[in-house]
């Protein structure tokens, strides 16, 4: 069974290969590229979920010095969906926009500015513990999803950077 899905898989493979596409981590410089971004973020939690999660979505070589400073300013918002008789939301909507601003180092020039937008859902507890935990849990989910998707726009500008 094993070689079977091994074979479909490398004949899939050979037949992409034959229409021109490359995988986007294939060209070179983009991983690299990627692990050379130092982030900086603004205070508070959200800013701390959404920069740890970019560290690991770029690879981030902590021994190498930056080639970019990512700038990024967070604007969360909170919309009661879902409204009860007694006016008592049941779900809330979250939106977290992170806007970033990618500088190149030393020269201090902006290589690459960008907007990502991530909506989510999540139910309203009644106890006060269980609504908090929610709370974060979103945030942090929104944060990942922010970071996936920045991650996404950067390695598609890397690979169609001209090389030098």
């Amino acid at each position: 069974m094993r070689s079977l899905v091994a074979s479909l898989i490398a004949a899939s493979t050979l037949g992409l290969s034959g229409c021109g596409f490359t995988p986007l981590y294939a060209n070179p410089g983009v991983s690299h590229g990627l692990a050379s971004i130092e982030v900086v973020a603004p205070a508070g939690r959200t800013g701390y979920l959404i920069r740890e999660h970019l560290d690991d979505a770029l690879a981030k070589d902590i021994g190498a010095s930056p080639a970019y400073r990512m700038e990024l300013q967070l604007l969360e918002q909170r919309h009661p969906r879902g409204l009860r008789i007694d006016n008592v939301a049941t779900r809330y909507e979250y939106v977290l926009v992170a806007t970033y601003s990618l500088i190149a180092l030393p020269s201090g020039q902006q290589a690459k500015r960008g907007q990502v937008r991530v909506q989510l859902t999540y139910d309203s507890a009644d106890q006060p513990y269980a609504s908090i935990a929610a709370q974060q849990d979103v945030a942090d989910r929104a944060a990942e999803e922010a970071a996936r998707r920045i991650q996404l726009e950067l390695a598609a500008w890397m690979a169609a950077r001209p090389k030098a």
